[in-house]
């Protein structure tokens, strides 16, 4: 499989995600077949892209005509086998379950073409573990994207045991072409790279609260006002050259003694968790939420989000 043989894409599984990663590659041209076990969340779909796009119209990324034509290239399917069959491409975004994965790839071979690319979206789980029914496991592949995928630039690549430099090399060029950015993680190990740094990030926040330095408004505003400030433009390892390395090793001598080192869950997150806070979905979690204050909220971070697409795309 070459890069310029790549014409349709399939994604498997539009719930959270699976929508948003089929606008991606429609809006950079591909036709895009989508397909879901639920007929209800297939019903809801070009709605969903719809909006999506209304923020890209509003923020001038993109015009209408743009937008219409991404929507025209997706095209819905009931069945499987049908979505699958003529696509070069295909992502699997269906919920966390091994077996379900495994099955589905198994399945997904049957079907489609013998040169066809196939990715997982999955954040637990190794793609030799996913790919182990498969009789062509060197096709099979991880791209970890992260929500909302249609804004987000950075997606993981992860190969199985028996992925191939092929699979690879194409998948990382289609990224590319998709305007996104592809990283190679280069070891199947739990959470990748991003997840296990924020779970880091996350431990320490918790036991903060937990000991009560500061609130949860105050704690977010300077992860915001700092990391997340001075990160969008230089990777925390390059903050670590500029600010020198022997300062640093000399703080951390000391601060890493102080700081949460626990291998369970914070009992901050477990307590609030039992108590059904669970977040926007409940309507608590750390904050309060009402639907129109989520909408606000989303409607704001898309706009953000489509700022910064919009720099960093400019040249």
């Amino acid at each position: 499989m070459k890069l310029d043989q790549i014409r349709k894409v399939a994604v498997v599984g539009t719930g959270l995600m699976g929508h948003s990663i089929a606008q991606a590659f429609a809006q950079e041209g591909f036709q895009v077949n989508v397909t879901d076990s639920s007929a209800s969340v297939l019903a809801t779909l070009k709605d969903r892209v719809r909006a999506n796009l209304a923020t890209f119209v509003e923020e001038q990324y993109i015009d209408q005509d743009e937008a219409e034509r991404t929507l025209e290239r997706i095209s819905i399917f009931h069945c499987l086998d049908e979505a699958v069959r003529e696509a070069d491409f295909i992502t699997e975004v269906v919920f966390e379950d091994l077996e379900t994965k495994r099955n589905l790839f198994q399945e997904m071979e049957r079907y489609c073409r013998t040169t066809s690319i196939l990715a997982s979206n999955t954040s637990s789980y190794r793609m030799t573990d996913i790919a182990s029914l498969m009789t062509r496991p060197e096709r099979a592949i991880i791209t970890h994207w992260f929500n909302p995928p249609h804004l987000v630039p950075l997606v993981e690549v992860v190969l199985g045991d028996k992925t191939s430099e092929e699979t690879y090399d194409v998948t990382d060029r289609l990224l590319r072409k998709i305007k996104k950015i592809p990283v190679r993680v280069r070891k199947e190990i739990p959470g990748f790279l991003v997840n296990r740094i924020q779970t880091a990030l996350h431990r320490e926040m918790y036991s903060l609260l937990e000991m009560g330095v500061a609130s949860a408004e105050d704690l977010d505003v300077a992860v915001k006002a700092s990391l997340g400030f001075r990160l969008a433009s230089i990777g925390p390892l390059l903050v670590r050259d500029l600010a020198g390395l022997d300062v640093l090793c000399k703080v951390e001598s000391w601060l890493l003694k102080e700081i949460n080192s626990s291998t369970e869950v914070n009992h901050v997150l477990r307590d609030m968790v039992v108590r059904g806070e669970l977040g926007v979905k409940t309507g608590k979690g750390f904050f309060q939420f009402t639907p129109e204050s989520v909408q606000k909220i989303i409607k704001e971070r898309d706009r953000q989000f489509v700022h910064r697409l919009k720099e960093l795309y400019s040249g």
